[in-house]
């Protein structure tokens, strides 16, 4: 009896065929945002672009009758809709919220090949009825500021922002704790902490001690 063996894959590869890998590079560098990850052969017969961690292969070899479709899970979705609709780029479905949880839209390159772009909405599922009530909160002023304008990068109310959170930080994982933060979202509290002057770690709350106001 054959043992299946457990293997572990931590990167996949997509290989979309194009009848002109130069022209191909061009297409994904310029007009749909990715980056130029290598190129090979002399005339270039094979290329890799990269978007974010995923490099997907472009393979000199004529299109098939079928082309090939591939779905991106990324960040900022609305915003790389807008570059591409800037660029010209072929839309199929315009973006739209999905019932399997994700904001997506779908584009084709010029060698038919379908891109789905789509990014997470969380939202999804029954609606959970509940009362809200008011707590007597007491921010650091910094730590508010940033606060109030992560909400507004995550287009959340405070109170919503807050409640995300919180709950996420109820859920272990790993040896840690859940983060509802996505890495533009990570990049994003670094600038607003700068912005408003929050240097203190994340333990600097057992330290604090309010100034007398007088």
């Amino acid at each position: 009896m054959t043992t299946t063996p457990i293997v572990e894959c931590d990167r996949v590869h997509p290989g979309l065929q194009v009848a002109d890998v130069p022209a191909a590079v061009a297409f994904y560098t310029a007009r749909l945002g990715f980056t130029l990850g290598f190129t090979w052969g002399e005339p270039v017969g094979f290329a890799g672009v990269n978007l974010g961690k995923v490099q997907v292969f472009l393979e000199g070899t004529p299109p098939p009758t079928a082309p090939s479709s591939v779905f991106f899970v990324v960040e900022q979705v609305d915003e790389l809709f807008a570059f591409h609709e800037q660029q010209g780029v072929e839309v199929l479905v315009p973006p739209g919220d999905r019932e399997y949880g994700l904001r997506d839209y779908t584009v084709r390159d010029p060698f038919g090949h379908r891109l789905t772009f789509g990014q997470y909405t969380f939202h999804g599922g029954e609606p959970e009825p509940i009362e809200r009530v008011d707590v007597p909160v007491r921010l650091e002023k910094r730590l508010a500021a940033v606060l109030a304008d992560l909400a507004v990068h995550k287009r959340m109310s405070l109170s919503s922002c807050l409640e995300e959170t919180l709950l996420h930080t109820f859920e272990p994982l790993g040896d840690g704790v859940a983060s509802p933060h996505t890495r533009t979202d990570l990049r994003v509290i670094q600038q607003l902490k700068a912005k408003h002057g929050l240097n203190y770690d994340c333990h600097a709350s057992y330290r604090f001690v309010e100034r007398d106001p007088t």
